[in-house]
This record gives structure tokens, sequence and C-alpha cells, in this order.
């Protein structure tokens, strides 16, 4: 069972689904859209891809996927957010709109739309702790960041003194969109969280 590749889904509720898929797949998981509960339960992993993070919460509420997901979580099932998935894995917002929720996961307070507008996008390396070699190639597009952390929650990488990656438990969060660069050591990370936490029952 353990040397199955893991089924990994990714939140298809809005933003950049088609990217966080392929680079799933080039990562050796199985990757398929979520945005029912019956999608979800089946299965090892989710993504939460960037967008808009108040759109995502409502979309999922609607959807009926946000208890069954916030559940999962807390039952330990691995989790990615990028950007706007890094908000949803919040414990916290700092500025949330009117009727935003998270689904948590992550005891960190964050930022929204933290390094600026649209037109103030950038792209930078990072280097995230977990990740050998060369730097990840951030790309960060009204892209939040972390003010602090509680004490379970690791820091994995920093831009310009401002928290940008963080881990806790089967939780992965980053300001970035590394699915946009073909670069997918990040997802490869996750993908080796998913197999981790599988383990046991091939035992």
């Amino acid at each position: 069972m353990s040397n199955e590749a893991p089924v990994i889904g990714v939140l298809a509720l809005q933003g950049d689904v088609r990217e966080h898929l392929v680079a799933l797949a080039a990562a050796d998981a199985v990757a398929r859209p979520v945005r029912r509960p019956e999608e979800l339960a089946e299965v090892d992993g989710l993504v939460v891809p960037g967008g808009e993070s108040t759109t995502i919460s409502k979309l999922a509420v609607l959807f009926g996927v946000m208890e069954p997901l916030r559940a999962r979580v807390r039952a330990g099932m691995p989790v990615y957010g990028t950007c706007a998935g890094l908000i949803m894995l919040a414990d916290k917002i700092l500025d949330p709109r009117s009727g935003q929720e998270t689904i948590g996961g992550i005891d960190m307070i964050v930022r929204r739309n933290a390094f600026g507008r649209q037109n103030e996008s950038f792209e930078a390396a990072v280097h995230v702790k977990g990740v050998a070699g060369d730097p990840v190639e951030g790309v960060f597009i009204r892209a939040p960041w972390v003010e602090s952390v509680g004490a379970e929650a690791e820091v994995l990488a920093e831009h310009e003194g401002h928290i940008v990656a963080v881990r806790q438990g089967n939780a992965l969060a980053t300001s970035f969109h590394p699915e946009l660069t073909g670069d997918h050591r990040v997802h490869a990370l996750f993908v080796d969280m998913v197999r981790a936490n599988r383990a046991p029952e091939s035992l």
C-alpha cells in the first residue's frame, strides 16, 4: 500500500487548480479536483490553492465542504495552502473581511495582501527549510505574510524579514505560488508528508 502513489486533491472552488494538479502529478501523486464532501473523503491529502480567500471561504460553505474539511484537518489529514490557501489554514486573520471563515490548522496570525496589490506582484528566491538544493523561486501575487506563529508552528522561510512559509504537523503553507514556476520541489515535500502520514496504515 505504501508504495502506491498517494491520492491528493486540489480544492477546485477558485484559483490556479490546473497548475497544482500538474505539479502534484510531476511529484508522483495521483491528483484530482475536489469540490464536494464525497470527493474530499477519497483523498489522502489536499492542496488549497490561491485565489481570493473570502470567495474560497464562501464557496466552501456553499458547497458543503467547509465543515468536513475542518474535521479532516483536525484529524490529521495533510493539507497544503498557497497564498489565499495560507490564509485559509490560519487560525486567525489580522484583518478579516466580514463573514470570512478559515479552515484553520496552523497556529498563526496572517495579514491579507501584505505584500501589496496585484500590480506589485513579484518573484523572489526563497530558501525553504526541507527543500534541498537551490532556493525556490517564489511568485508573490497579492500575497499575504505571517505576522506571528504559535509554539507548535515551524517557520520554514522568510522574505525581507517576513514569514512566508510555515509548517505545523501535517499542515504546510506558503505565501507564494510554487506551482507557477515549473519547480515542483515544494509539492514533492508535501507529497512526502502525505506518504509519511499513510505509512502506518500499511504496516
